[in-house]
């Protein structure tokens, strides 16, 4: 059965444009507290939500399709994805429910979910409540109505639960650090986080109205937080994307690093303090230099599907603890069941702080390779797989980049567009081939 309304991380749209109407929104929590009463008759529901304007609307809706069900619902108010996801599992809830569109601009808005577990939940879930979707609503009577109630303290149980991943024999006293939290559900917390633990915090981002949601700040447009380390005299940066569970970092200098170079240092960290690393996951786009970086340390590195959930999938099947994109989604499930970012930069700082040295000089055996990517536009029908001249032409280039870069040809998910990346040591070399794999496929 395909999914209608599910993409890779729930369901995600704009506001006001269906899926993401309170009508829609209803029956979905109806439909999901129908599911969720196949194997316990008195689920309990998380929910939490960002600090978009279309989150209390969205809310009340997914609050009464619940009550409509008979599943009882706890309010979190905005919290991060991460925060959700450890209350779910803290609190022994049934089901843990996202509002958030997570790095997208304030007009859009999306529903995801977690288990009881904190994990986040399998397509054939999803399938489930697409089923029930459109079969027809079963109204609990009034003396079967579920109730409704906050969780007055969500933000400060989030904040020692952030706290207790990090070295209790390590402070960040000493460091000045800036936090840029997008506006988004993080806003209240992640300073919090970082001064509880001994750091100077600066804080940008933090003055959410509703409508500045990731807007020119945060993991999206890390050079507001470059331009506030360098006026502070930081000594290093965090952002944050809208719901908190993506991060890139900044140092001193002003250096940007993202998720690949992030990844990496984890993994080094550890294998610095002689911990068994057993195997690192990427995604198809993660860059080639972490790989043969991993390889050289006799760490085995796997490729999943662009998407955090993805990774997890191949993690959790192999029984790993490290992976993520260079977007910043970073998993280390030793410490968290899904992404987050204040505990990946947590991780991050124990490194810094323990070894005395700073990120750069951590990744100094790090180079990443220049990545050129492109989009061409395809006609209907046309099937692209089947092209003869594409073929010859990957296979060339493959041959050229001889193990020393990567061919990679994906169509994307939401448009009609292939996207075409090359990477090679070779800048120059990556802008031939990517160009004339595009030519290849125009022809």
């Amino acid at each position: 059965m395909t999914r209608h309304y599910f993409g890779t991380d729930g369901i995600r749209g704009t506001v006001g444009e269906s899926p993401i109407t309170p009508d829609f929104v209803l029956r979905l929590a109806h439909a999901v507290g129908r599911v969720l009463q196949r194997d316990d008759p008195h689920p309990v529901v998380l929910i939490g939500k960002d600090t978009r304007i279309s989150g209390y609307m969205l809310e009340s809706a997914m609050e009464s399709g619940f009550s409509s069900a008979g599943v009882d619902v706890v309010l979190l108010g905005p919290v991060p994805t991460p925060a959700v996801a450890y209350l779910t599992r803290a609190q022994r809830a049934s089901l843990g429910v996202v509002i958030s569109a997570s790095h997208n601009p304030f007009a859009d808005n999306g529903i995801k979910f977690f288990n009881a577990q904190g994990a986040k939940l399998p397509d054939d879930w999803e399938r489930a409540v697409e089923e029930a979707l459109d079969a027809p609503p079963v109204w609990a009577s009034a003396s079967q109505l579920g109730k409704a109630r906050r969780l007055s303290d969500a933000a400060g149980r989030y904040i020692e639960f952030c706290k207790s991943t990090f070295p209790v024999d390590l402070t960040l006293k000493g460091l000045k650090i800036v936090v840029d939290a997008a506006h988004g559900a993080a806003y209240h917390i992640a300073p919090q986080v970082f001064h509880e633990l001994g750091a100077e915090v600066v804080e940008i981002g933090c003055q959410p109205d509703g409508f500045n949601i990731n807007a020119g700040c945060g993991a999206t447009h890390p050079q507001a937080l470059v331009q506030a380390v360098q006026a502070h005299g930081a000594d290093i940066g965090i952002a944050l994307d809208g719901d908190a569970d993506r991060l890139l970092m900044v140092d001193a200098a002003g250096r940007l690093f993202n998720g690949d170079e992030l990844l990496y240092l984890l993994a080094d960290d550890r294998l610095g303090r002689d911990e068994v690393v057993p195997g690192v996951v990427g995604t198809l786009m993660t860059n080639i230099a972490v790989e043969l970086a991993l390889q050289r340390r006799g760490v085995p590195f796997v490729r999943a599907k662009v998407g955090d959930r993805y990774v997890l999938e191949s993690l959790l099947e192999r029984r790993w603890t490290l992976g993520g994109e260079g977007s910043g989604h970073l998993l280390i499930l030793d410490k968290h069941t899904t992404g987050d970012a204040l505990v990946s930069a947590l991780q991050v700082l124990q490194a810094v702080v323990r070894s005395g040295q700073s990120m750069a000089d951590l990744l100094r055996d790090l180079h990443l390779f220049p990545q050129v990517l492109l989009n061409v536009r395809l006609n209907p029908g046309v099937d692209w797989h089947a092209s003869p001249s594409l073929k010859r032409v990957v296979a060339e280039a493959e041959q050229a980049l001889a193990g020393q870069g990567r061919v990679l040809i994906r169509p994307s998910g939401t448009e009609p567009l292939l996207r075409i990346m090359v990477e090679a040591q070779d800048a120059q070399l990556a802008q031939h081939w990517a160009h004339t794999l595009v030519q290849a496929i125009q022809s």
